[in-house]
């Protein structure tokens, strides 16, 4: 049977990033100073995250609007997409999260070192 995935079997993704306390490096393009990160508890970064998934999955905002002002990732300037990749490019959490979705899926909650997200896989 013929697979419709490309030999190198990347994916594509979106995420919405929100760094805290915890998170490897404590700065961003929206708080440069790391003011807000430092003073974020993983529970707080998790709740708020938590609120914007739901907003996202009750249709109430789409996951490019809300990756684009809540995202502490660069990749906000493109709501969220992150491109395509393959495996051992991601950290193993995200990358294990992401190959789990179906095209169209968005995640739970995925720690990382960078801090804790939620992925929408697009291709």
């Amino acid at each position: 049977m013929a697979s419709s995935r490309s030999s190198s079997d990347n994916v594509r993704a979106s995420h919405i990033l929100i760094k805290h306390q915890g998170s490897r490096r404590k700065a961003s393009w929206k708080d440069p100073e790391g003011r807000v990160i430092s003073n974020t508890t993983r529970e707080s970064a998790v709740s708020q995250l938590k609120a914007l998934r739901g907003d996202i999955v009750s249709g109430e905002a789409k996951f490019e609007d809300v990756a684009a002002s809540y995202s502490d990732c660069n990749s906000a300037k493109r709501g969220g997409d992150l491109g395509s990749f393959g495996k051992g490019q991601m950290q193993k959490p995200f990358e294990d999260a992401t190959y789990a979705l179906a095209v169209g899926e968005i995640s739970d909650i995925v720690d990382t070192d960078s801090g804790v997200h939620i992925i929408k896989r697009t291709a």
